[in-house]
């Protein structure tokens, strides 16, 4: 029993410590509809950035420059980690799902996701909520690329539902990495064949210059050995 309680234990803490990994994006008009979202996934130990429009989501993303917004309010973000340029926010960061809500004045839900799709965050999830169950809006959703379409209120339970768009997802940067890492291993093990083959060619030339100059040596003095050979002919008189 005992045995069983330690694995039971360890597989928990390895959930949260995988659970932990996850960083969401949640986007919503409504000041306490965010926290409450905010609240329900930190609560799951996420890692949660919020903002309160589809402009501000393109931009803590990088998509749209910081001139183009007008200037927001302090509570328009909430995050333990403040939005930060895109070249920052691709080099440090990883943003493992993207939850919006549907109905926000400006760029709906929908408009983020086409832009959010069209883009070089195209792999990552997308999850639209909504307060109102329309199946029209829940197609359209779901055929630009929408992962799930959840009513509002949210509980517990739908987080369930977000676990394998979150595992896919952190498994495609995983992937990503180790490619990265291939190609980085790749390039140098080139530049050490580069630097070998530059090394023989150098001995190789070092070698030829030897010879040759070993060749001029021996020519030089055969030719000062054929010259001593030859009579000399100064002091002779011709009859």
């Amino acid at each position: 029993m005992e045995v069983m309680k330690s694995a039971d234990a360890v597989d928990s803490k390895q959930e949260q410590e995988q659970e932990q990994h996850f960083h969401v994006l949640a986007v919503d008009d409504s000041l306490i509809d965010r926290k409450l979202l905010e609240r329900l996934l930190t609560g799951s130990s996420y890692k949660v950035t919020c903002v309160d429009s589809g402009d501000e989501a393109l931009k803590y993303l990088g998509l749209l420059d910081h001139d183009d917004l007008k200037p927001a309010d302090s509570s328009s973000s909430t995050s333990s980690d403040p939005p930060q340029h895109s070249s920052e926010l691709q080099d440090s960061k990883v943003i493992n799902l993207i939850m919006t809500d549907f109905c926000m004045p400006g760029m709906t839900g929908y408009d983020l996701l086409k832009r959010v799709k069209g883009s070089s965050w195209k792999d990552i999830p997308v999850v639209v909520m909504s307060s109102e169950n329309v199946p029209s809006r829940i197609s359209m959703c779901l055929e630009e690329g929408a992962e799930e379409f959840l009513l509002k209120p949210l509980k517990i339970s739908d987080l369930k539902k977000l676990q394998p768009y979150l595992l896919r997802s952190l498994d495609r940067h995983s992937s990503c990495d180790s490619i990265v890492d291939s190609s980085n291993n790749l390039v140098v093990e080139e530049i050490r064949d580069d630097q070998h083959k530059s090394a023989d060619e150098i001995s190789k030339g070092c070698m030829m210059n030897n010879a040759n100059a070993s060749s001029m040596s021996k020519r030089k003095a055969v030719s000062t050995e054929a010259s001593e050979r030859i009579p000399k002919m100064k002091g002779l008189v011709v009859a």
